[in-house]
């Protein structure tokens, strides 16, 4: 191979390795006859705190139909840097599973279960456990915080599968007349659409849109964002002018480096991570 092009060979496998690093382990949390879904864990390298670490699990987009764990890895990675266990969830799709949305929601609960039940092998504090995710890995996201059906029977219900905060990116949160996907659900949307199920109690909530978002209307996310006020809940709506849907993503490194900035200051506030001077965000 001549010298220049293993030069640019190596410069490439630097920079991928940089840019898309592999999770430290994968393990499996649900099995459904020959299918396992797995979990891409993110790990700090410092010492937890006496309670453990807090853990952020994150939920693709893809309108239940498709997307890839590989959105979040680089949000993945900067939390873990930051001191929080990460963890990147396979769910079914209908693109590869031939399922819908309720199947969706039915392993996104699947998943918190597990992790919250495994808190001290992935040395996590169960009370501090964040969900986040895009589009319509928001709308799961928010959906095991204020949803209570949709449970796989093979669940423990006894463990909850309720976050203690959400961090929501261009979220699915009305699946009613007029909402995303209504013409997929249908009627069970007055029990699986977030915006219609909003309760005291809900979780501490920081979101992110678009003023140009195709799917998702400001006034709608404005009118949630109301609504969780009105039941005491505390719900940090930023508005990102002229950006359309998806807009939050790697690609896009001003708007993922603002997204995360304000992510990372919402937990601190909360108390799930320390101050720092010097956000270093890549």
């Amino acid at each position: 191979m001549p010298t220049s092009l293993k030069s640019n060979l190596t410069l490439v496998l630097l920079l991928l390795s940089f840019h898309f690093s592999i999770a430290q382990e994968k393990v499996v949390y649900k099995k459904i006859d020959t299918l396992s879904l797995n979990l891409e864990v993110y790990r700090p390298q410092a010492e937890p705190a006496e309670n453990g670490f807090p853990a952020m699990i994150f939920f693709f987009g893809g309108g239940w139909v498709g997307g890839s764990t590989s959105q979040f890895e680089p949000h993945a990675r900067y939390f873990s840097e930051r001191g929080i266990v990460c963890f990147l969830v396979e769910y079914r799709v209908k693109s590869r599973n031939q399922s819908s949305p309720f199947e969706s929601l039915m392993d996104a609960k699947s998943a918190m279960r597990f992790i919250r039940k495994h808190a001290d092998e992935f040395q996590i504090d169960s009370d501090k456990i964040i969900a986040s995710g895009g589009s319509a890995g928001g709308h799961l996201a928010a959906a095991t915080a204020l949803i209570d059906g949709y449970n796989d029977p093979s669940d423990d219900l006894s463990i909850s599968s309720k976050p203690s905060a959400l961090i929501l990116f261009n979220p699915v949160i009305d699946n009613g007349p007029g909402g995303y996907g209504f013409e997929r659900i249908g009627d069970a949307y007055k029990d699986f659409s977030p915006l219609h199920n909003i309760q005291e109690g809900a979780p501490p909530t920081i979101i992110f849109l678009g003023t140009n978002d195709n799917l998702i209307p400001v006034e709608t996310m404005k009118y949630y964002q109301t609504v969780m006020e009105k039941v005491g809940s505390q719900c940090e709506l930023h508005l990102y002018e002229g950006q359309p849907h998806g807009f939050f993503n790697y690609r896009n490194f001003e708007f993922y480096e603002s997204t995360v900035r304000k992510s990372d200051e919402f937990l601190q506030s909360l108390g799930y991570l320390e101050k720092r001077s010097t956000l270093l965000i890549k």
